[in-house]
């Protein structure tokens, strides 16, 4: 045997050859080429421009999580003509940060022209030897997709609502008291709450990592959203993106994961973050703003970004300086600069109701030869924003469009201590609350400053108030307003067990004469909540968060009064009050979509006596309640905008007796089988006593016959024997009339 390393064969002492072992078992250095990204989409320069443009990527890339340096980086030349190729090399200290860094900066723009486009170095090599002969892939078996919507088609037409408690979040299906059932329940569900987006599509769950939209018959994850210990959680109107909050900074610790859909170190230090919902990707943080003033009484506005109705724009006010306005989705401050306003306290989007949508209809519609609409100019947005006294300036709201930036029209307040802004959901009015002082500033009471936004130049109402409004409402889709005073000396101030004496009043636009004028005031009251139904016409009263009265106040604003009527009726005379209730320490009060329905609530979150919930019709009689411990939320499903046509709309209702007759003989077959199943159940019971009674008459002949005692006479003949007969009355309505007796 040859000595120990001789001629390449390994030995150890004793002469044995492990050459073949340590050939099977010997480690290959990795000396690839993972760790080189080839970035395309780079601007063409000639070399007089390099050292900036190497400074600018290398910055680009390491706010983002990436780190380099500019001498990490290599550019192709075209000699002939002087200038870049349009493609860089760049090397990393690892494939780990490679990787990273194709999942971060793929896709990101340099500039307005150019965009990264981001491969490794190593798939050019695996795909230039590629076969390039086809090979037909083989058909995927489809699957299709959950529809978002589609509780929407539930046969009864049903609503739906989610429900809190303790540690279990349930879906209900809500109807007839036989359509009623839980559709979905879960555990563990959220650590925080729920939350419906504004057309029912998701159901968004808070956790310790961030939140989770939910939805689809079997309510399957749809998206994630990685913002640790979020707490506040905000819908754009068409469900297009969202905004989360937390109290805590954002932290990006060292291996954190990186990427479109996660924080990068830029993002470090703020609290709010705007996400695209269908892609999951972050599109830009903000740091919270607080109010200028007393450090103890600061207060974060919430929302803190206010969404355009249309999600093209998204703005947030720096109190004090400006409004900043960002175009959706690239989150670029729209004109390259905020609307500058002295001293501005806050701002509101005009909605955009039915007329808008009609118009922009019309607008858009082909012409009758086929030939295309005339492209009119763009409709813009609408906001209103107001500013306080300063100095000699007196306070002032102001109407602009956007994103013109024409002030369309400013109106001067004077001794103002507070104003709020209140739009109609249909954008047709806008109602400034006016909190005024008197000169000794000892008193407060309040002045309406109503705009008439459709009216050619925004002509403002004035309705002067005596005491302070506590509580305002427009009517969804209506020309008329709700609104609760109070003169209580207690007010602002209430003690343990004290109850606010209130006032509710119902004013109305007099087309006759252009103002608004007072239908009805409801004096001596505790009410300090106003709901609308959705629909208008019908509104709740309620006590809400006292600890001695929780009284709720079904009103009729239009009862028994049609077109017609209305038009010749004294003023204020339909308005009938419909019933009273009680929810003992009630905390909520929601309508539901189709606003028949009112559910009240009582959450532990607030107290814990008698925690759970109602559901009463619009008239005020209880349906359901239920004593829940530890209940939580209650929560009706929102419901999208119709997609009927405005005369579709007007079909329907002409032909309402002919719908509700299908309904109504729906409602009778229903109630059939339960007159069927009742009998059934009946005649069941009747059987069983029958055969109990049997058969203790056979045991106690036989206990006689053991005991030597004589027998029971013998049983007369079936047509002698006297029998006992159980009547069962059952009532049928065959017909019903009604007859007016003048």
């Amino acid at each position: 045997m040859a000595p120990n390393g001789v001629n390449g064969v390994v030995h150890d002492d004793e002469g044995i050859d492990y050459a073949d072992i340590e050939s099977k078992y010997q480690v290959e250095y990795d000396e690839g080429l993972d760790n080189i990204l080839i970035v395309d989409g780079v601007p063409v320069i000639d070399k007089s421009k390099l050292e900036k443009l190497l400074q600018k990527i290398a910055k680009d890339f390491s706010r983002k999580g990436c780190p380099i340096k500019p001498e990490n980086i290599t550019v192709p030349w075209d000699d002939a003509k002087g200038k870049s190729k349009g493609y860089i090399f760049i090397e990393f200290k690892n494939a780990d940060d490679a990787t990273r860094a194709l999942a971060t900066m793929n896709g990101h723009p340099f500039d307005a022209k150019h965009t990264f486009l981001i491969n490794r170095f190593t798939d050019f090599e695996r795909y230039m030897n590629m076969d390039e002969t086809y090979h037909e892939p083989p058909p995927e078996e489809y699957k299709p997709k959950e529809h978002l919507r589609a509780w929407l088609a539930d046969p009864q037409g049903r609503d739906q609502y989610a429900t809190y408690r303790g540690d279990e979040v349930e879906i209900h299906w809500h109807g007839k008291p036989s359509q009623c059932e839980v559709a979905f329940s879960k555990l563990n569900w959220t650590d925080l709450y729920i939350s419906w987006s504004p057309m029912g599509t998701y159901l968004a769950t808070l956790h310790r990592q961030g939140v989770r939209l939910w939805g689809g018959p079997s309510w399957e994850p749809v998206q994630r959203f990685a913002h640790p210990l979020v707490k506040l959680i905000d819908f754009s109107p068409n469900e297009q993106y969202l905004v989360t909050w937390s109290y805590d900074p954002i932290v990006v610790r060292e291996g954190a994961e990186q990427g479109p859909q996660y924080f990068s170190p830029e993002d470090e230090g703020n609290n709010i973050a705007v996400w695209d919902i269908k892609t999951g990707h972050l599109l830009r943080t903000f740091p919270s703003v607080y109010p200028e003033g007393d450090e103890a009484k600061k207060q974060m506005q919430w929302p803190a970004l206010k969404w355009s109705p249309d999600d093209k724009f998204v703005a947030r006010v720096t109190p004090g300086q400006q409004i900043s306005v960002y175009e959706l989705p690239g989150m670029h401050l729209q004109g390259k600069k905020s609307i500058k306003i002295e001293g501005v306290i806050d701002f509101e989007w005009r909605p955009i109701g039915d007329k808008d949508r009609e118009e922009m209809e019309k607008e858009n519609k082909p012409a009758a030869n086929g030939a295309p609409a005339k492209v009119k100019k763009v409709r813009e947005n609408m906001l209103a924003y107001w500013t306080p006294e300063v100095q000699n300036q007196p306070a002032r709201v102001t109407l602009m469009n956007f994103p013109g930036r024409e002030i369309l029209r400013q109106k001067n307040l004077f001794n103002v201590t507070e104003c709020k802004l209140y739009w109609q959901n249909q954008g047709d009015f806008l109602c400034v609350k006016v909190d005024r002082h008197t000169k000794t500033k000892k008193s407060i009471f309040c002045n309406l400053e109503i705009f008439r936004v459709r009216e050619k130049d925004f002509p403002v109402e004035i309705v002067e108030l005596k005491d302070a409004v506590t509580d305002f409402s427009w009517e969804p889709k209506g020309e008329r307003f709700a609104l609760i005073s109070s003169n209580d000396p207690n007010l602002g101030n209430p003690g343990p067990g004290i109850t606010i004496k209130t006032e509710v009043s119902f004013y109305q636009l007099d087309r006759s004469k252009g103002d608004f004028k007072l239908l009805k005031t409801l004096a001596g009251r505790t009410s300090n909540t106003v709901r609308w139904s959705p629909r208008g016409r019908h509104v709740v009263l309620a006590t809400v968060g006292s600890s001695s009265k929780s009284e709720l106040e079904f009103w009729d604003l239009d009862f028994n009064m049609d077109e017609t009527r209305r038009e010749s009726a004294p003023w204020g005379t339909g308005i009938q009050h419909l019933g009273t209730a009680d929810h003992y320490a009630l905390t909520d009060a929601e309508w539901d979509p189709s606003g028949r329905y009112l559910a009240t609530s009582a959450s532990a979150w607030r107290h814990t006596l008698e925690n759970g919930y109602a559901i009463w019709d619009f008239r005020g009689q209880e349906l359901e309640k239920h004593i829940l411990d530890r209940f939580k939320q209650f929560l009706w499903r929102p419901r999208p905008p119709t997609l009927l046509t405005k005369e579709q709309q007007r079909q329907i209702r002409r032909n309402l007796k002919e719908y509700s007759r299908v309904f109504d003989e729906e409602d009778a077959a229903e109630e059939s089988n339960v007159s069927a199943e009742l009998i059934a159940h009946r005649k069941r019971l009747v059987d069983e006593w029958n055969a109990w009674r049997q058969r203790c008459k056979e045991e106690l002949a036989e206990e006689r016959r053991k005991r030597g005692m004589k027998a029971e006479p013998a049983k007369k003949a079936p047509e002698e024997e006297e029998q006992e007969e159980i009547e069962v009355w059952v009532d049928e309505v065959i017909e019903q009339t009604e007859e007016v007796v003048e």
